[in-house]
């Protein structure tokens, strides 16, 4: 009997070693084979192999790269069947760099992401990573890159941590998991906190975009006018003059820019809008981060240039618009810089309430307009500056605009004008102070989330 025993505990190891214990989570990746691209392409999926369920709040994954050609690099989250808005991303730069991996993409999820059940799988979480100077990059070297994996297939060089321990993957050397006390929850190395639940009716975005065709840019809700019309130099919208490029000065070291130029006829003239899309935006707080310009970036000043933030309804019938228009120059008669704060109640009636302010507002502003209990008060930089009420309100959902256009071309010869959007924020359950809004916007670049939308859909 003891020996049947004792060949017991040998066979143990053996048949151990034929069957080990399967990870907690198992990551599977794919992407398009080329190598030498625009933009690069990650697509993953999160499986969990363990007996137990398991919160997506606790699972941070890594994907390494090489940074190309000293650029900084920007990501974002195209599709994601968790939903985008629960999916934050931070871009770091590795202590021990390796020849095929000197960064990472570092992915965390909301608590809204929600769990999976023991054999459940994340679906397809869709990513873009790019330089932010716009050059392409090459992923042949890449330590996460498989130019043969255009199916989804488990990686082991995409690295999987459940509550700071490594579960899933290779590290590359030096890379592992920082040490966890006893009992304590640990946290990848350099990770943030796993994220807290976005509340509802909140939209934020710094426009970590590729480019005016990234599809993340469609799908988060943005569209980039190209239709006919005014304001402005009638029929010349055009896409080529937005575009997303790295920024020192801005917040997270990208912005949305806005580019109108001219030479002078409506023929050589280009004007730029970014207007959303399928998002009831009503009363609440509205704030957005603005470059606004005194001065062309090239050619002759003069300009009557209007750089403008404003919430439109699409239609007249319950006519409601929240503007902000600035003119480093004037325009329609008066003298710059101005600022022009106006409510509308009807546009076909002329019907609003305004107050103009003589100010140069060269630099980066933030602009927040609260629309709470009746009343429509408009700020800059924490100042109060006008306040609407009665029917000067808003009375249906509108549309957010940002747009550089030339309100008439006042001379010849070739001119462009830069106007630049850090981010937007939007809370339609409360009125908010600049502090108030400054820290959340900080907390979300804080935990690397570049897109968040739970307005619900009309």
């Amino acid at each position: 009997m003891l020996a049947l025993v004792a060949a017991g505990y040998l066979l143990y190891p053996v048949w151990r070693a034929a069957h080990p214990t399967p990870p907690d989570l198992t990551v599977r990746y794919r992407t398009d084979p080329t190598p030498v691209v625009a933009v690069a392409k990650p697509q993953l999926e999160i499986i969990n192999t363990s007996k137990k369920t398991v919160s997506l709040n606790d699972v941070t994954v890594r994907y390494y790269f090489t940074a190309d050609g000293g650029s900084a690099y920007g990501f974002d989250c195209v599709d994601a069947a968790v939903g985008c808005s629960n999916v934050s991303g931070t871009i770091v730069p590795m202590a021990n760099p390796t020849a095929d991996a000197t960064d990472y993409l570092e992915l965390t999820f909301a608590a809204g992401a929600g769990t999976l059940a023991p054999g459940a799988n994340s679906k397809g979480i869709s990513l873009q990573l790019f330089r932010l100077d716009h050059q392409n990059l090459n992923q042949a070297s890449d330590r996460s890159f498989n130019a043969a994996d255009t199916s989804f297939k488990p990686s082991k060089q995409v690295t999987g941590y459940l509550r700071g321990a490594l579960v899933w993957g290779q590290a590359p050397a030096g890379d592992g998991p920082a040490a966890a006390s006893p009992g304590a929850s640990a946290q990848p190395s350099g990770a943030p906190a796993p994220k807290p639940a976005v509340p509802d009716g909140v939209v934020f975005d710094n426009f970590h975009y590729s480019g005016p065709t990234d599809p993340a840019l469609i799908k988060h809700g943005w569209r980039i006018r190209t239709s006919k019309g005014g304001p402005g130099i009638a029929d010349t919208w055009s896409a080529g003059g937005v575009s997303f490029p790295g920024e020192p000065s801005a917040q997270g070291g990208q912005v949305l820019q806005l580019q109108a130029a001219t030479n002078g006829t409506k023929e050589g003239t280009t004007q730029a809008e970014v207007q959303s899309a399928n998002t009831p935006f009503l009363t609440g707080t509205y704030a957005a981060r603005i470059y606004f310009a005194d001065q062309p970036t090239s050619g002759t000043n003069g300009d009557h240039i209007n750089e403008s933030f404003y919430t439109i309804s699409p239609d007249d019938s319950l006519y409601s618009e929240l503007d902000n228009e600035y003119m480093p120059n004037g325009g329609w008669g008066s003298k710059g810089p101005v600022l022009d704060t106006t409510t509308w109640f009807s546009a076909k009636a002329g019907d609003r309430s305004t107050q103009r302010h003589n100010m140069s507002l060269q630099g980066w502003h933030t602009i927040v307009i609260t629309a709470v209990n009746g009343v429509a008060t408009y700020s800059l930089d924490g100042k109060d500056l006008f306040s609407s009420t009665g029917k000067y309100y808003p009375r249906e959902a509108m549309v957010v605009n940002f747009n550089a256009w030339f309100v008439d071309l006042p001379f010849t010869g070739p001119r462009t004008w830069d106007m630049k959007v850090n981010w937007f924020y939007y809370n339609a359950k409360q009125a908010m102070s600049l502090t108030d809004v400054q820290k959340t916007v900080t907390d979300f670049y804080g935990n690397g989330t570049n897109y968040v939308n739970t307005v619900p859909k009309p």
